[in-house]
């Protein structure tokens, strides 16, 4: 995934502990850490994405 498709959080604060997100095709969501933006992409689809956001927001337990 081309560097410039990555967006990291506005809620993110200084240094290497941020998530960043990427939309590179239709259908796909790509996560890595800041720390290593070049490293691991995990994928996941648009639905899975906006569940775990959801999930997080609302302070769901987690399995």
């Amino acid at each position: 995934m081309p560097t410039h498709l990555w967006q990291k959080s506005s809620y993110c604060g200084e240094g290497e502990s941020c998530i960043h997100v990427a939309a590179p095709t239709p259908g796909t969501v790509g996560l890595t850490e800041s720390g290593d933006p070049a490293g691991t992409v995990l994928r996941t689809t648009p639905t899975t994405w906006a569940a775990l956001v959801r999930a997080v927001k609302e302070g769901l337990p987690r399995d």
